[in-house]
């Protein structure tokens, strides 16, 4: 059994025991959070729309972190401007602890 779900605007395939990386969430590290179930895939056979309105994806919060560091380099040629920049990305690590139809 696997379920799509939508955390920050994108969908994830998910099963459960699955460890995933996900946009940030604000949630304690152990706290138990819902996510929105798209759709549910059950043996074969497909769950989606108001098929899917009961149903439930839980997840428990294992990391709060950042990603790796970017490096954003901009420059005008021939005129000596030169900017330089850097991005570390927050995300949540998630485990699913359950799918329920």
């Amino acid at each position: 059994m696997y379920a799509i779900v939508e955390v920050g605007g994108k969908q994830y395939k998910v099963e459960k025991d699955q460890l995933i990386k996900v946009e940030l969430i604000k949630a304690e590290i152990g706290e138990t959070v819902d996510l929105k179930v798209v759709m549910i895939s059950d043996n074969g056979k497909v769950f989606v729309a108001n098929d899917v309105n009961k149903s439930k994806v839980k997840a428990e919060v294992v990391f709060n972190g950042k990603g790796p560091k970017l490096n954003i380099f901009t420059y005008k040629a021939k005129k000596n401007i030169r900017k330089r920049q850097g991005h570390r990305q927050p995300y949540t690590q998630l485990k699913i602890v359950e799918i329920k139809k």
